[in-house]
């Protein structure tokens, strides 16, 4: 970088942001030392079910809005206009789908892991494979969020790149293995009043020194940064209305429905009902995320239309654009650039401190308490703070290796959801939605969908097909104009090569705000494929609870007869025999006896997974 532009702190920066890791390491010591102490691993990772719905609806935005999006959303605006705003349409089904199927499902089997489902609904083999995707989805998608932030500081102000790397990576690994979960959520809760201040105050500043808001309007308007609504139905075009607003709900449902680090907080509140309603409440605010995010590169646009700063920068990243354009409009305030780098920074340590408290949990209940049945509550609340502290350290190693990644990083991080959330979110609909969906069908499509989504990711990588380079921000009306013929002549062009293009070319084209979509479905369909196969599963074999009666609604014209043979009809904690009065019905599972009048009890589930079941040996006896 150019020495003559680099921007640098002042002692009252330095102090904003040393507060914020300080109030950070206080939230984890003060819960590490009051209440239970986090003696417990119910308290340690699941803060005693005891959450209310505002910290944990503040929670669960802290935990999406990682500094990726912070830094990433500004830099897509400024670089290819507004087209990205209309993924807020997503955010309607993708709040809501979790929030009245997922949410109902899991809270109702009183789980701690979400892939403990897996093995209620399929088998052991099942929940392994789904834990070890989610394990590998979080570690590399932890690397990216602790770089991120530390890079574009440090292309800007000479601020010791890894030096931020591990003042990040350690205070967070502190206060989780301290706090537990509690100390997250709470420190979430902080932290997101951190973004939204050092957010906002960088565009009111942006805003008066650009000229105000009619300035403002007019460079974007002028410079083309405002986009229409393109409906166009190519799924190899990297934005458009359907990419964001219906790709865009499967990348939300991966997110707020199936992951852990989402889940986990749901399943930490007092009730359903709470749980339901953090949801909700994570609408308006997601919204005002994505709006205060927008409207940043569109100020940053108009202050710099007409030059190109990334070239003094050293770096044609634009995610090191922001940086440099907070520094810059926050020059000579002093504090103010401290506040966006400490926003900046609450954004990272909520997204990894979520990761590093999921991760420590689906290790835990997953992969280490079903083979120690005995081992006692002391030594088993140790082991996941000692968990906490392990995936931390992951963390700082994963950090080293993102800088080979070449994407933008909010595009970066936007594959690893597809690429990895979209198979794990297919495992999950296939065992909610298909009650012939059987555990060889389910570990099938899994793999399938994996093996593909990393064919295509890797596949647009090599190929290098997404994106083109972006224009200068120029914000002249002449260059509107002038260049109108032009521009239409390059997207006929563009348009005529890639329909001449190899179809294997064109798959790998394909947008990859669909891969979560793509996979999704790619799981559903050759699981249930094998399962047909294999010999289907039928609705009194499987565990009650663990299906959403979502086809037995759609399907609610056709005869009582034909939905029994085609989906289950059962509502949702209930079986036929309740539905009917007839006598209560008892399931004997592998020696075990589940009451099949609603869901099982926690209790039955703890002994049935502790003891290594499989749902698929037994019969039933009337009382």
């Amino acid at each position: 970088m150019d020495p003559s532009i680099q921007k640098h702190f002042t002692v009252v920066d330095y102090v904003i942001f040393a507060v914020l890791l300080a109030a950070s390491m206080g939230i984890g010591l003060y819960y590490a030392l009051s209440g239970g102490r986090q003696r417990t691993t119910q308290e340690f990772l699941m803060a005693d079910r005891s959450m209310r719905c505002l910290p944990v609806s503040l929670s669960l935005i802290a935990s999406f809005q990682s500094a990726v999006a912070i830094i990433g959303v500004p830099a897509e605006i400024y670089t290819h206009g507004t087209q990205y705003w209309f993924i807020g349409c997503a955010y309607v089904l993708g709040l809501l789908i979790p929030a009245h199927v997922f949410i109902p499902v899991l809270y109702r089997l009183r789980l701690s892991s979400a892939y403990q489902y897996l093995e209620l609904r399929f088998s052991k083999a099942v929940r392994i494979c789904g834990t070890l995707t989610f394990i590998f989805q979080m570690v590399i998608y932890m690397g990216v969020c602790v770089y991120t932030p530390a890079f574009a500081l440090n292309a800007v102000t000479g601020f010791e790149l890894w030096g931020a790397v591990l003042a990040t990576g350690l205070v967070c690994t502190v206060y989780t293995t301290m706090g537990g979960l509690k100390a997250v959520i709470w420190t979430d809760v902080f932290q997101t009043i951190v973004m939204f201040a050092g957010q906002l105050a960088v565009i009111v500043v942006g805003v008066h020194q650009t000229g105000g808001v009619s300035e403002v309007w007019r460079k974007v308007w002028e410079g083309n940064r405002i986009s229409a609504l393109d409906l166009n139905p190519d799924p190899t075009e990297r934005h458009t209305f359907w990419t964001l607003a219906v790709g865009g709900v499967f990348l939300m449902l991966s997110l707020y429905g199936v992951n852990q680090a989402q889940v986990q907080r749901y399943l930490s509140a007092r009730t359903e009902k709470e749980a339901v309603r953090s949801c909700y409440m994570v609408f308006p605010s997601l919204q005002l995320a994505l709006a205060l995010s927008c409207v940043m590169g569109l100020v940053m646009f108009a202050r710099y239309c007409g030059e190109d700063p990334s070239d003094k920068l050293g770096t044609s990243s634009r995610d090191a654009m922001v940086i440099y354009f907070v520094m810059d409009m926050l020059q000579g305030l002093p504090g103010l650039p401290g506040l966006f780098v400490a926003c900046l920074f609450s954004a990272a340590l909520s997204t990894i401190s979520s990761a590093f408290n999921s991760l420590a949990t689906v290790t835990m209940e997953d992969l280490i308490k079903p083979h120690f049945p005995a081992m006692s509550e002391a030594r088993a609340t140790l082991l996941s703070k000692v968990l906490a502290m392990s995936y931390g350290l992951v963390c700082l190693a994963m950090a080293y290796l993102t800088h080979l990644m070449g994407d933008s990083v909010l595009q970066v991080a936007l594959k690893i959801f597809g690429m990895v959330g979209g198979p794990i979110l297919g495992l999950f609909c296939l065992g909610m939605f298909f009650p012939w969906a059987n555990s060889v069908g389910a570990v099938t499509g899994l793999g399938t969908g994996l093996s593909v989504s990393f064919w295509i990711g890797i596949g647009s990588i090599i190929s290098h097909s997404s994106g083109t380079k972006p224009l200068p921000p120029d914000c002249s009306s002449s260059f509107l104009s002038g260049n109108t013929t032009t521009v239409t002549q390059l997207s006929a062009l563009s348009n005529v090569t890639l329909s001449h293009s190899s179809g294997l070319k064109s798959f790998y084209s394909l947008s990859y705000m669909w891969y979560s979509a793509f996979n999704c479905f790619t799981v559903i369909v050759i699981g249930l494929i094998i399962s047909f196969l294999t010999g289907p599963m039928k609705e009194q074999d499987v565990t009650p609870g663990t299906i959403y009666p979502l086809l037995g609604t759609l399907f609610g014209f056709l005869p009582a007869r034909l939905k029994k043979k085609l989906c289950c009809v059962t509502p949702l904690g209930q079986t036929p025999s309740s539905q009917q009065r007839q006598p209560p019905q008892h399931k004997e599972i592998n020696g075990l006896d589940f009451q099949q009048e609603g869901a099982p009890s926690e209790e039955e589930i703890e002994t049935f997974l502790r003891d290594g079941h499989t749902p698929f040996v037994e019969h039933e006896t009337t009382v």
